[in-house]
């Protein structure tokens, strides 16, 4: 039987390493023929599989000029010569210039995966700006899956696209939950060797966050409302996990977190589920997402999680149940949040329902399943049209 042809376009590797690239080698395994292209990464390269391919294409992040150009220009020869069956594209650049160059080559199935949009952290202009370019990538796109309802809904909402190219995968997610790796029976042996690497007592009550250390993930929010629970109470922690970017982040909130005793930074890490391992507590407090893998993570894990109210994570939780939510922007309001989470015995309640609604809902090998039936609808919906069954 012949295999569909399938050209995966992400603007850096590191979306295929770290969400995309074992559903790529699902999907190889079951009928696609799999390219992949993004930025050179010999890394990369030592991961793939014989049978997937790979054509690296540099794509700056943010503005690039004549860079873009060139990147739009390469993306339209490959896509030229190797007449794709599905272009699947995500993040902001490539999705803009993927979404253009399949569109010139008319590709059957320009699929866009919006996770994210980028345009609703901005204001005046830049909003304006970037909303025509989301604007851009939908029309050019034969289908846009988000990856979360919420996302969905506000989207429709700003007539972005309408339900007839749309749909939500499943319960949403770019790629759910690997239940082997994030394994609850290992939560203890990692909490312990988590927190003797950093000294933190099992009397400690650990919040956490685990991302990119920027304004848009909340970091000030964050910061400023440990800052009045580490005052209020003993034995109180707060692990900041990832990339320490700061960009935005108030100068005076960092310094006293690089000085007080209760603030970790621990940098990045392979290890995320080890680092979950180790806290009571998960904090989310993005003022944008696409969909908030790491509160599903989190949950896999037992942990409860404070995340605020927009689409994506709160689509990732059950409010009340697994988890509470707050409104973006404010510190009050997630102070009071954390003063509810030091109630032990909610925690553990909370944490006991999150685990079941992660295996209910987000287990990896069944959403790959749900991905593969929608890849073969989309491709057979397109010959069946283009025979003129349709």
């Amino acid at each position: 039987m012949k295999e569909n042809r399938m050209c995966v376009v992400t603007t850096t590797s590191i979306t295929i390493k770290s969400f995309l690239l074992q559903q790529l080698i699902f999907l190889s395994q079951n009928g696609y023929d799999i390219t992949i292209v993004c930025n050179y990464d010999e890394e990369l390269i030592a991961f793939l599989p014989k049978n997937i391919k790979y054509n690296p294409i540099t794509m700056k992040r943010g503005v690039d000029g004549l860079g873009a150009l060139n990147s739009l220009d390469l993306l339209y020869k490959l896509f030229k010569k190797e007449r794709f069956d599905i272009v699947q594209y995500s993040t902001p650049n490539a999705a803009l210039y993927a979404s253009i160059a399949s569109w010139l080559t008319r590709t059957p199935v320009r699929l866009y995966c919006q996770w994210g949009i980028r345009y609703v952290g901005f204001t005046g202009w830049r909003r304006r700006v970037f909303k025509a370019i989301e604007k851009i990538v939908c029309s050019l796109s034969t289908y846009i899956e988000p990856d979360s309802y919420g996302n969905l809904q506000f989207s429709k909402s700003e007539k972005l696209y309408t339900s007839n190219k749309s749909n939500v995968i499943w319960n949403g997610s770019a790629n759910g939950v690997d239940l082997n790796r994030f394994d609850f029976t290992s939560k203890q042996k990692w909490s312990d060797e988590i927190r003797q690497k950093y000294k933190i007592s099992n009397d400690d009550l650990v919040f956490g966050f685990i991302g990119r250390l920027n304004k848009d993930k909340g970091i000030n929010e964050l910061l400023s409302a440990f800052k009045y629970i580490s005052q209020h109470n003993v034995n109180v922690k707060l692990m900041m996990i990832g990339p320490e970017e700061n960009a935005g982040v108030h100068q005076d909130l960092f310094e006293w977190s690089q000085q007080s005793e209760t603030v970790i930074y621990c940098g990045f890490t392979n290890e995320v589920e080890k680092y979950y391992s180790a806290l009571d507590v998960f904090i989310l407090p993005s003022y944008r997402e696409g969909f908030g893998s790491v509160v599903i993570e989190a949950e896999a894990m037992g942990i409860p999680v404070i995340v605020t109210d927009i689409p994506g994570p709160t689509d990732a939780m059950l409010r009340g149940e697994t988890g509470l939510v707050v409104p973006k922007g404010e510190v009050d309001p997630l102070i009071e949040a954390m003063k509810t989470m030091l109630n032990p015995t909610l925690r553990h309640e909370m944490g006991e329902k999150a685990i079941v609604f992660v295996r209910e809902k987000f287990d990896q090998r069944v959403l790959w399943k749900h991905i593969l039936e929608d890849r073969n609808r989309l491709v057979m919906k397109e010959r069946a049209r283009k025979e003129g069954v349709v």
